[in-house]
C-alpha cells in the first residue's frame, strides 16, 4: 500500500526562560493511504504538538522543529516555503483541532468561516462556495443547513460546533484528516456520534486519519494501529489487537489498568500509574518512565531503549519487554474498554 505520510526522526522544541521542552524527540512513523492510525498518552506526551508539526503550525517563537523530515505523499513538508504549506494546509491535510469554541472565530458566521477555505483552495465563486457549504453541513448532520450558515458559533451546541469543524476539515477532500482530541468536551452519546461520523467520511472519501486522543476505548472501536507516546517519543506500536491484549511495555499497561472495566465487579478499584509524567526540561538518564516504573532494573536508568520488535508489526522500547508479565483477565473483545 503506498505511504501517505512518512515522519522521520522528528523533534520539536520549545525554547523557554527555564531551558528547553523537548515536546517531540525523535519521533519517526508512517501512515499508508486509507489508514485510521491511534496516537494516545497522557497530555503533555507531545500528541498535539507532533499534529501542529505536520500541519506547519508551531509557533515560532518559542517553537522550533530542530530535526527530521515530514514526507507528504513524497515531499518533505518542512523545505516547503510558507505560501506552498498554505497551499497543502486545508487542501490535502485537513485537522480538526481541539476545543471548537475556542478554535472557530466568534465574530464570523459558521458559512463564512466554511466558505473561506472553499474559495482560497477550491477557487470556486461566492455562491458554489455557499452551495458546498450547504451541503458539508448536510453531509455532518447538521439539520436546516441553509439557515446555520447564517449562525454564529455562540449559537449552536458543543456537538453542533465541532461538526462544524468537521465540515472545514473535510470542505476540501483531504487525503488526511487529523483529528485532535476530536470529542474531549462533548458528552458521551455525542462522541459515539462525532466517531462514527468521522469513520463513514473517511471510508467514503478515502481520506487516511490519525485521532490523537487519551482515551483508550476511543482507538480500540475505531483505530486499525496504535501508538502510544510518552515524553515525546514513541514507547510501543502496534495494531490494536496487539495493543490491547500482548502489551510489551509497562506504561502501555499503566495505562489499560486505569481504564474503567465494564467486566470487573461494581466498586472495583482503579489502578493509576505511580508518579508524575517527567519535565521535558530535565529529562531523567535512561528510560524516561523507570521512575514510574515497578519493573525497572538498573539499565532502565542508564540507557535509553529504542524501539525493538517484539512480533510482527509490534514494537517497543523497553529492555524488559520480552519478559513482561501480561495483564491478566484482559478484556475478551475492545468493547470493554468503554
Amino acid at each position: 500500500m503506498t505511504k501517505l505520510l512518512q515522519i522521520e526522526n522528528l523533534s520539536t522544541h520549545f525554547y523557554t526562560e527555564n531551558g528547553i521542552v523537548k515536546a517531540v524527540d525523535g519521533l519517526s512513523y508512517d501512515l499508508d493511504e486509507g489508514e485510521t492510525l491511534g496516537l494516545v498518552g497522557e497530555s503533555g506526551c507531545g500528541k498535539s504538538v507532533s499534529a501542529l508539526s505536520i500541519m506547519g503550525l508551531v509557533s515560532t517563537p518559542p517553537g522550533k522543529i530542530v530535526n527530521g523530515k515530514i514526507k507528504f505523499d513524497g515531499n518533505d513538508l518542512l523545505k516547503l516555503n510558507d505560501s506552498e504549506m498554505r497551499r497543502i494546509r486545508g487542501n490535502d491535510i485537513g485537522m480538526i483541532f481541539q476545543e471548537p469554541m475556542t478554535s472557530l472565530n466568534p465574530v464570523l458566521t459558521i458559512g463564512r468561516q466554511i466558505t473561506e477555505s472553499i474559495e482560497l483552495h477550491l477557487n470556486l465563486s461566492r455562491k458554489s462556495s455557499r452551495d458546498r457549504a450547504v451541503e458539508l453541513l448536510d453531509l455532518v448532520g447538521i439539520p436546516d443547513p441553509i439557515q446555520r450558515l447564517n449562525d454564529y458559533p455562540h449559537h449552536l451546541s458543543g456537538g453542533m460546533r465541532q461538526r462544524v469543524m468537521i465540515a472545514i476539515a473535510i470542505s476540501c477532500n483531504p487525503r488526511l484528516l487529523i483529528a485532535d482530541e476530536p470529542t474531549t468536551a462533548l458528552d458521551v452519546t455525542i462522541q459515539a456520534q462525532i466517531l462514527e461520523l468521522m469513520q463513514s467520511l473517511c471510508k467514503e472519501f478515502g481520506m487516511a486519519l490519525i485521532i490523537i486522543t487519551h482515551n483508550l476505548g476511543i482507538i480500540a472501536r475505531y483505530a486499525a494501529r496504535v501508538m502510544v507516546m510518552y515524553a515525546g517519543k514513541i514507547i510501543e506500536t502496534g495494531t490494536s489487537q496487539q495493543i490491547y491484549h500482548n502489551q510489551r511495555h509497562p506504561y502501555t499497561q499503566g495505562l489499560l489498568k486505569s481504564v474503567p472495566r465494564l467486566d470487573l465487579p461494581a466498586g472495583s478499584q482503579l489502578h493509576p500509574i505511580d508518579g508524575l509524567p517527567p519535565d521535558l526540561i530535565d529529562l531523567p538518564a535512561g528510560c524516561s518512565f523507570s521512575p514510574r516504573c515497578g519493573i525497572s532494573i538498573d539499565k532502565c536508568k542508564t540507557q535509553t531503549p529504542e524501539l525493538m520488535q517484539v512480533e510482527d508489526l509490534h514494537y517497543s522500547a523497553c529492555w524488559r519487554s520480552d519478559d513482561m508479565p501480561i495483564i491478566s483477565e484482559q478484556a475478551s473483545d475492545n468493547e470493554k474498554l468503554h
